[in-house]
């Protein structure tokens, strides 16, 4: 949630920033409008509230001295009644500020660049070559085919579209690519978690998938609980209306869970394979720091994922995300794209975003500072997605006649 004594101190260059990210100026002229008549009218009732306690003091010492109290007793009751329809007032205001303040991103950092949509996009660094085959690549399903690692049918005929059913070795490495992700990340001082796979709505909302993103999620009847979109928000929220000892920052934490999303606006994108599914594994990374380390914290994460891939030997870039492409609760935000040639492209298989206090603010997530309590910084990243990693494994290491060799780094696994 963006700091609402920012939009009152700077409104033009928040609005500056938020347009960038498709926001009106004239919704943030009614939040400005808002939050001021807010905070105005808090101000005459904590004024009030002054008077009443003074005049109570005065109530007290009129009855030792024996004093006629009918007249300050009207003036304190007539106080009261005043007190209490504004204090009415201040609570549905800030209650309706708050409810659009959850529906608002967050600022962009200045580092992002400025552009529309995903064609704006900025390439920062290529990371391996990709290989030169001497016959035409397959794509994944049709590799998925030829070794019955892959049957959609089946998954279709479990579920409905958009889930895939694996078998033997794909399976397997499927399970070995968790393995190997999370021992990977612990060796770069991750802490391992296993979190609940459902969350509920405070932790939803605390992370910003609620209230915007309420129709991508899987919502489970008659229980506060949905699925996970990502462990991003149960990591994140472990720390929900906490106060951290300065001394335990950065938290640096991953998780392997499945992610469950209803894809709503991605109808007729990647309907054929596993490359958009309703249910998908990923192994998570999420750190929660001083705001003063948060960009370090990273560069770090940023390299984790890039290293994981390239111990693999899978080429992919880095892209900095521009305005357009910013997610709602980043303010900045690298991907990692991984070359299939199938496809002949490079496709996403990471993000990584630093939300800057825009989920702790949501959460309430805080440090001590001295003797002040600040919101920490909250970063997430994929490392990686293992379906996406899976499929680029399939496609990288094809043969010419269609058999799939494993990595070297994932044969223990095996």
């Amino acid at each position: 949630m963006i700091d609402v004594k920012l939009l009152q101190k700077d409104f033009d260059t928040v609005a500056s920033k938020l347009s960038k990210k498709g926001v009106l100026k004239e919704v943030l002229e009614d939040l400005k409008i808002l939050s001021q008549n807010s905070k105005s009218t808090r101000t005459k009732m904590e004024e009030l509230q002054a008077e009443q306690n003074a005049l109570s003091s005065q109530f007290g010492a009129y009855k030792q001295k024996g004093l006629d109290v009918n007249e300050l007793k009207a003036q304190i009751d007539t106080i009261k009644v005043n007190r209490q329809e504004l204090e009415n007032i201040v609570r549905d205001l800030e209650a309706e500020l708050e409810a659009k303040l959850l529906n608002i991103p967050n600022l962009p950092s200045d580092e992002v660049p400025e552009g529309a949509d995903e064609n704006d996009n900025v390439i920062l660094e290529k990371i391996l070559t990709p290989k030169n085959f001497n016959f035409t690549p397959k794509e994944h399903f049709e590799l998925g085919e030829i070794n019955g690692w892959l049957d959609f049918e089946r998954g279709v005929k479990l579920a409905k579209s958009r889930f895939t059913a694996l078998s033997g070795t794909a399976a397997r490495l499927e399970r070995a690519l968790i393995n190997y992700m999370l021992d990977f990340n612990r060796s770069r001082g991750f802490i391992e978690w296993n979190v609940p796979f459902m969350a509920n709505s405070a932790s939803l909302l605390g992370t910003g998938q609620l209230p915007k993103f309420e129709d991508d999620l899987f919502k489970i009847d008659g229980e506060d609980l949905y699925l996970i979109p990502t462990s991003e928000v149960s990591l994140t929220n472990l720390y929900r209306d906490e106060i951290l000892s300065s001394e335990e920052l950065p938290l640096k934490l991953t998780s392997y869970t499945p992610c469950f999303r209803k894809e709503a606006g991605s109808a007729g994108r990647d309907t054929r394979g596993m490359i958009r599914q309703h249910q998908f594994d990923k192994v998570e990374l999420v750190c929660i720091t001083k705001p003063e380390e948060s960009d370090k914290v990273f560069e770090e994460m940023v390299s984790c994922a890039s290293d994981l891939l390239t111990s693999l030997g899978l080429p992919h870039q880095k892209m900095m995300l521009c305005t357009g492409d910013l997610g709602f609760g980043a303010a900045k935000t690298i991907d990692l794209e991984v070359w299939l040639p199938g496809q002949g492209k490079y496709r996403e298989i990471s993000s990584i975003s630093n939300t800057y206090d825009f989920q702790a603010r949501r959460a309430k997530i805080r440090y001590k500072n001295g003797k002040k309590n600040e919101l920490v910084h909250t970063l997430n990243g994929s490392s990686l997605a293992v379906g996406r990693t899976l499929i680029a494994i399939m496609e990288n290491y094809q043969q010419e006649d269609g058999s799939i060799t494993i990595p070297e780094v994932l044969r223990k696994y095996l």
